[in-house]
């Protein structure tokens, strides 16, 4: 092996370039694939937003290439101090250049492959061709090879590129470096490499920065086809392996399943269109366990619960729900339900590649069909959780987070930051309200809260201020509630206050006490209140119906004589009929679905329904119904159920969540 001098003596330097090349390699494969492709780019591409797309990718290349070089950077970066070390690196050189050639090899199978998907290949590919030959598979690519024998030149021109410049450490020095200090170097080096390639993996370094998926893609593109530009082919692999796909079931034709069920929401008829504005508020984990109002009878009638003026919010002029339920157990769950009337089965929407699908919501129907002005409020850095690429995905124009609030002259910046999470509520509340004052009417607007967070802690100004209750959550909540009555309070005095739509949910619930809120339905008991200052007729506490998060969208479009046809999996919550009324949510622990109708709820594992209970009566669940309940109200349960995860599957998997997809 040659002698290398000057920077790469020192293993760390060497380790660096092979790094860059990769880079390099896989910049390449971007320019092919964006030349292959430019049929879908051109016209609505310019230079500077290309290059922006480019410059993203770097981020997702990083993930994919510490992948893929895990054993390269082992092997630089452990304290091996030997004479001759040609054949460890011989071996070295082999693995970078077989793991990154896969790299580019799978890039470049895209260049073609995304034409017909729409989206960077995943692991779902292999159960697309599980049934397939090897002599058909060899047919197929036999073929592809053929008619892209350009990309074939270039795949064997990169890997003779990854061969010739991969750079070992010099196998003969004239003054080798003392052992102390190459030992030194090399743990130092390994400690901080460490730390770097997790921070590298995960897409960021904070505690409030979840791991980067294919949804983050979102986050930088205007058309969801663009995304294919972002992204890399072994990032999608990785972030999809051991991700359950969106299996289709066959429960029934497609036409008795449209015959039961519908997603295709028409426009209203008769009124005009009401520009409302929009105002929804989720607010993390606050179940109805936590809510004085819903518990009125909870230990004899003495629980008090933490929100005093959401109580007397409620009380005062709102409509609510006793049978209200979430669609997820989880923050990057809730916002798809509560925004896009999406619900959230197997996997979370945000970690599957339909996250790529073109998908709608209120943002977007009001936005781009009714020329409302469109924005997401997260007090978290604007990476946080892959809200800010939801966001961007379905029509939110404009994105508040920690970094506008910190540019905000009115407001103390980072002195207001929880010091984990966010900046806390009851200051990022009034940025949200001043912020809206500054709109062009009408808007919709969407916050999510933080504050009621593990750690569970509150400003430090308010200590002993509010009840700690039996959950270390419980104070959190409290002093939400009154970040809530203060935005409120400033909200008041804005001329856009009485002309507003105000939605109140959560996101999900958490930290249950009480046996009811220990069942299955009761992880999923949410509030979801609907406050209109200027009409007085939107006030109720509904005991009877059913309904969920993906009921939000169509009840607000519904509200306003939206007069568009529209993609929702949920219904109208003010003006359907009380008993069509019903919540489907999957249950994780199980791996099966929880199903309500009328008086009863199913417990469905894919396959056959495994048992029953009367809710309304049997708060915990005590006893098994499924063998005496009526058997015409099972068969109907069953029938609309199926029906409903049909469709949901088959629109994931193709990609028909808007209209004229």
């Amino acid at each position: 092996m040659k002698r290398h001098l000057g920077i790469f003596k020192w293993p760390i330097m060497a380790l660096l370039w092979n790094l860059v090349v990769a880079y390099l390699v896989f910049t390449v494969c971007r320019v092919a694939f964006l030349l292959c492709n430019w049929s879908l780019y051109a016209g609505t591409l310019t230079l500077g937003h290309g290059l922006g797309l480019m410059g993203a990718g770097l981020i997702f290349d990083t993930t994919a290439l510490i992948y893929l070089n895990v054993p390269i950077i082992v092997m630089f970066l452990l304290p091996l101090h030997r004479k001759e070390r040609a054949g460890y690196y011989r071996v070295a050189r082999w693995l970078y250049v077989i793991s990154n050639s896969i790299g580019a090899y799978s890039n470049l199978m895209d260049c073609v492959y995304f034409a017909f998907t729409g989206k960077r290949t995943t692991t779902s590919v292999f159960a697309e061709f599980g049934n397939e030959g090897a002599g058909e598979m060899l047919k197929i690519f036999g073929g592809q090879f053929l008619s892209h024998w350009y990309l074939v030149l270039l795949a064997a021109v990169l890997t003779w590129l990854l061969w010739k410049l991969f750079r070992p450490c010099p196998t003969h020095v004239k003054k080798p470096m003392p052992l102390s200090r190459y030992y030194t170097i090399q743990g130092l080096s390994m400690l901080l490499a460490i730390p770097l390639c997790v921070g590298a993996i995960r897409g960021g370094f904070t505690k409030s920065t979840r791991p980067i998926t294919i949804s983050n893609a979102n986050q930088y593109v205007n058309r969801p086809a663009e995304t294919g530009i972002v992204l890399n082919t072994p990032f999608s692999i990785f972030r999809t392996i051991k991700k359950t796909p969106f299996v289709v079931p066959n429960y029934m034709s497609d036409k008795e399943a449209q015959s039961l069920y519908t997603p295709l929401h028409q426009p209203a008829v008769g009124a005009a269109f009401t520009p409302r504005n929009v105002v929804v508020l989720i607010l993390e984990s606050y179940s109805k366990q936590h809510i004085g109002f819903y518990n009125k009878t909870l230990r004899n009638g003495t629980y008090q619960g933490f929100t005093p003026f959401l109580d007397s919010l409620i009380t005062a002029g709102a409509m609510t729900y006793k049978y209200s339920y979430a669609n997820g157990r989880k923050s990057i769950e809730g916002m798809p339900s509560v925004l896009s009337s999406l619900p959230n089965f197997v996997e979370p929407l945000f970690l599957t590649p339909a996250s790529l699908n073109t998908m709608s919501g209120l943002a977007r129907e009001l936005g781009e069909n009714k020329g409302y002005t469109t924005a997401f409020f997260h007090g978290a850095q604007n990476s946080s959780m892959g809200f800010h690429a939801f966001a961007r995905a379905t029509g939110f124009q404009r994105y508040y987070g920690r970094t506008e609030f910190n540019a905000d002259p009115n407001f103390h910046g980072d002195d207001d930051f929880d010091g984990t999470w966010a900046i806390w509520d009851e200051e990022f509340f009034q940025f949200f309200a001043e912020q809206m004052s500054t709109m062009k009417e009408p808007f919709m607007t969407a916050l999510f809260s933080a504050s009621s967070h593990d750690p569970f802690a509150i400003p430090e100004k308010y200590s002993g201020r509010f009840p700690q209750g039996e959950r270390p959550l419980q104070e959190c909540v409290a002093y939400t509630d009154y970040a809530l009555k203060r935005f409120f309070e400033a909200a008041s005095r804005q001329p856009w206050f009485e002309n507003t739509l105000f939605v109140i949910t959560a996101d999900h619930t958490s930290q249950h006490i009480d046996p009811f809120y220990c069942t299955t339905l009761g992880n999923y008991c949410v509030p979801i209140i609907l406050y209109a200052p200027g009409d007085t007729s939107l006030h109720g506490y509904d005991e009877e119906q059913i309904v969920e998060q993906i009921d939000i969208m169509p009840t607000v479009l519904n509200y306003l004589h939206y007069d568009k046809p529209y993609i929702a999996f949920g219904r109208d919550m003010l003006n359907g009929r009380a008993d069509d009324g019903f919540a489907l949510h999957w249950l994780p622990e199980s791996s099966s679905y929880e199903y309500l109708w009328g008086d009863y709820a199913l417990h469905f594992d894919g396959k056959v329904v495994t048992s029953a209970y009367a809710f309304r009566t049997d708060s915990t669940f005590s006893h098994n119904v499924l063998g005496t309940m009526p058997p015409a109200t099972r068969n109907r349960m069953e029938r609309h159920m199926k029906s409903f995860i049909q469709q949901y599957m088959q629109r994931m998997t193709t990609d028909r969540l808007v209209i004229g997809k």
